[in-house]
């Protein structure tokens, strides 16, 4: 059903944990499932130079949580906000369907944690190019 990539990152996800006065953090989840992300960035000169999570929630979340902060480090911040949930599922060599929601919430939270910081930074949030409008809650979650 999963992937070796998924359950790598599941079996030993990469950046666990928190970043002492993060310059970012976004905290999304879907009360349906249960999942929680949150999404700690340290970002200096435009750059993400770290990126931790802390997740509550199935492999998928978990694998996808390590993955996205993987993909966002070392990258500035509008490559960061770029990055997808499709992007995610597909660095991991895919999720089932009925996980994809997974994927959708670890951009969701980049999205939040760089909208934290440019708001602390006194400057506009940045919108959504494509809002996935909470795809996410809608979808039956099997854990």
């Amino acid at each position: 059903m999963y992937s070796d990539k998924v359950m790598d990152h599941f079996k030993n996800p990469r950046n666990v944990g928190e970043i002492e006065n993060a310059d970012g953090i976004g905290e999304v989840g879907n009360p349906v499932c249960g999942d929680i992300m949150k999404i700690f960035l340290k970002i200096e000169n435009n750059i993400v130079t770290d990126a931790k999570f802390k997740t509550f929630g199935c492999g998928a979340a978990i694998a996808s949580s390590s993955m996205a902060t993987e993909l966002v480090r070392g990258k500035t911040l509008e490559e960061a906000w770029d990055v997808s949930n499709a992007a995610v599922a597909e660095a991991l060599e895919g999720l089932p369907p009925i996980k994809m929601h997974c994927s959708v919430l670890a951009e969701e939270g980049i999205h939040k944690a760089i909208n934290d910081y440019r708001v602390k930074k006194g400057l506009e949030p940045w919108v959504e190019k494509n809002p996935h409008s909470h795809e996410h809650e809608d979808m039956t979650c099997q854990h």
